[in-house]
Formats: C-alpha cells, structure tokens, sequence
C-alpha cells in the first residue's frame, strides 16, 4: 500500500516513497498556491499538503487545502486534488469571505 506522500514538481504532485526525500523536500519547499489577506485580521490560504488526505482510498488523491483564518468564517476549509482546483477554490473562497 503507497504511504501517500508527495512532493511537487512545479505544479504537478508527484508520489515520494523516500522518507527522508520526503521530509527534506518539506522542509524547505514553498508549499504556498496563494494567499490573500481579506482584512487585518481576516486571510485566505491555500497550500499544498505533502499528504493525502483522500482517507477512504476511493478516487483522486487530495492534496491541497484552502483555510480562512479569523472573522466570523474562521477554519472553513475545501480541499482539493490538483494545483488548478486550489487556484480555482482559493478564488471561490475569497469571493465567499469578501462578500
């Protein structure tokens, strides 16, 4: 059974089965798709996990999450497969939080 860790080459997640390559990749990679600061004290981020979090095994890894942090929708969170699909949420996130 795979251990369901990745690392990104560019934008496209790919399988690591090293541990080690693994956590050093981690360590030092921008793991960030964006970030937008809706006010002072109300963000929006959107990053790539390193793990899958597709935890029934059925379908398409997940492998990316988009989090409010602050205001009113505080840890609402969507999670995603693909680098495109958090772009995509991370901009329907923002535009939910600005309204």
């Amino acid at each position: 059974m795979y251990n369901g860790r990745y690392i990104l080459e560019g934008h496209i997640p790919v399988p690591c089965e090293d541990l080690m390559e693994w956590g050093d990749w981690f360590q030092k990679a921008d793991r960030h798709v964006a970030e937008t600061t809706i006010k002072p004290d109300v963000s929006v981020s959107t990053v790539f996990l390193g793990l899958d979090h597709n935890h029934d095994g059925n379908g398409e890894p997940v492998l990316f999450e988009t989090m409010v942090f602050g205001g009113e929708n505080d840890q609402d969170m969507d999670r995603y497969s693909t680098w495109e699909e958090a772009v995509a949420g991370h901009k329907k996130m923002v535009k939910k939080i600005s309204k």
